[in-house]
């Protein structure tokens, strides 16, 4: 018993193309490229909504850096409040009609104000103590200001007029 043979034609003719047959080649295209485009929207849009979520996390996302200069900036801006809230005005006019009654004789240094304690440190000079303690008795009688205390003096003697320098503190109200 013989194999029956078998005949392999490798460089046979092709089946003729059908109307049929190129009906569906060309569908077959048509939904890949519709699959191509349906995919390149879905991600741009996912792209899209990458770029959304990355900006909301950014939002959400606290840099310990910007907050401690925000938090700096607000502490500054109340100092800055507190400073505005001092009656310089009033008391400025307060201390310089004093001077004027003490016949220009008391000179005010400087004025250092406490927000915190609501206190005002006043640093002067004067012709001699009688002139210093008149001052004082008169800023005493202010509406403005409370407490006027004496805190320190001392005669200045390598001065020739031996002028007394003297430092007071004082409460200053809040008047409406």
């Amino acid at each position: 018993m013989s194999a029956p043979s078998i005949n392999l034609d490798f460089v046979g003719r092709r089946a003729p193309l059908t109307l049929v047959s190129s009906a569906l080649l060309l569908l077959g295209v048509a939904a890949a490229a519709g699959t191509w485009l349906e995919y390149r929207h879905l991600e741009s849009r996912r792209a899209g909504l990458e770029l959304r979520l990355e900006a909301a996390q950014r939002r959400v996302q606290r840099d310990p850096a910007a907050e401690l200069r925000t938090a700096g900036f607000s502490a500054e801006a109340g100092r800055v409040a507190q400073e505005l809230g001092t009656p310089w005005t009033r008391l400025l006019a307060e201390l310089e009609a004093a001077s004027r009654e003490s016949t220009g004789s008391v000179a005010v240094l400087s004025i250092e104000p406490d927000h915190a304690k609501h206190n005002v440190h006043i640093t002067g000079e004067s012709r001699d103590l009688p002139l210093v303690l008149a001052y004082l008795q008169r800023l005493q009688t202010s509406s403005l200001l409370r407490y006027p205390m004496l805190d320190s003096h001392d005669v200045k003697t390598d001065d020739p007029q031996h002028p007394v320098r003297f430092a007071m503190t004082a409460e200053w109200r809040e008047l409406p």
